[in-house]
């Protein structure tokens, strides 16, 4: 089996390339993979250092929109798993011109590419910012898609896309949309490992607006593991959300930080709420444990000991990251 994996030297991508090359995955355990990178903000290619098994993974650096590479790439490819993106919700408000090349006309072309090269399955990993904000309850995968950022609308536009080539072309496009991830080798600029880096920094965290808003946190671990189980038995066509029953308000969130840090609320700088800032992202992620009996694993009280644990002992990793913010 050929597995093709987009943006696998990022922070999810290359937990999920590490995970399948130690054999975590059953339905993969032999796959050779070839991970297509272009190595911009914010994959790492030390992300892939140490991997198990190495004879069975190829990198290659490369743009997903070049045309000619990836029918190269995918010609005798069974499987895609497509985490490619560009990330972050302020970076898209900035300027987000990136973000339409990348995450819409990009994935467009791996579809098209797909179609014409006979890929047999296509896993389109998306977010669970598309549905916008919910005051109450969970949303939904058949709820219609109310994207709040550029960065969201982006993502949305290829749910969109990838969706028509299953129902327009047949091809098996199987999508998921996941909650706020967090674990080891994410950027400091992500807000768990901003708090933990600036922390060990003796540096103050910086808490938007009072800290109100509501996001449901999954280990990296347990969504790629929900992403592997999509691919082996997902069915075509569909929708799968992936939540890690964890729902905290980002005030809560941050006082288990330095608690676990040994920090008090002296070390919390409060800053205006940014833009686009959607006030509580919520999924239901019943579909996917009644379809696939998935369940998340790994409470968050032990994830994020866990991952103070890997950025304490991997100051070389992010040491210079730390941002200033």
């Amino acid at each position: 089996m050929r597995i093709l994996v987009t943006g696998g030297a990022g922070f999810i991508g290359s937990n999920y390339v590490r995970r399948l090359l130690e054999g975590r995955y059953p339905e993969t355990e032999q796959a050779h993979v070839t991970v297509v990178d272009k190595l911009a903000y914010p994959a790492n290619p030390a992300n892939l250092d140490g991997v198990a098994d190495p004879a069975r993974l190829d990198v290659v650096r490369g743009d997903i929109t070049d045309r000619p590479l990836m029918l190269r790439l995918m010609r005798g490819t069974d499987l895609v798993v497509h985490f490619a993106a560009e990330p972050h919700v302020d970076r898209s408000i900035a300027g987000s011109a990136d973000f339409i090349a990348t995450n819409v006309v990009g994935t467009h072309n791996l579809l098209q590419c797909a179609l014409e090269t006979g890929v047999d399955r296509f896993v389109h990993v998306s977010t669970d910012e598309v549905y916008g904000s919910i005051a109450v309850g969970s949303w939904e995968e058949t709820r219609p898609l109310e994207p709040g950022s550029p960065y969201s609308a982006s993502k949305a536009s290829a749910d969109l896309i990838a969706g028509s080539f299953h129902r327009t072309h047949g091809l098996d496009v199987r999508i998921t949309r996941c909650t706020a991830n967090y674990g080891p080798r994410q950027s400091p600029a992500e807000f768990i490992p901003r708090a933990i880096t600036r922390l060990l920094h003796g540096m103050p965290v910086p808490l938007d607006g009072e800290g109100a808003n509501v996001r449901d946190w999954l280990h990296v671990d347990d969504h790629c593991r929900a992403v592997a189980l999509v691919a082996a038995k997902g069915r075509p066509g569909e929708v799968y959300n992936i939540g890690g029953g964890a729902e905290l308000t980002n005030r809560e969130l941050t006082g288990m930080l330095l608690d676990i840090l040994g920090a008090d609320w002296s070390m919390v700088r409060r800053v205006e709420d940014r833009l686009g800032h959607d006030l509580r992202f919520s999924v239901d992620h019943r579909k996917i444990g009644d379809e696939l009996g998935y369940r998340a694993e790994i409470p968050l009280e032990r994830g994020l000991a866990d991952t103070v644990g890997w950025y304490l002992g991997n100051r070389a990793w992010w040491e210079g990251a730390v941002q200033a913010a």
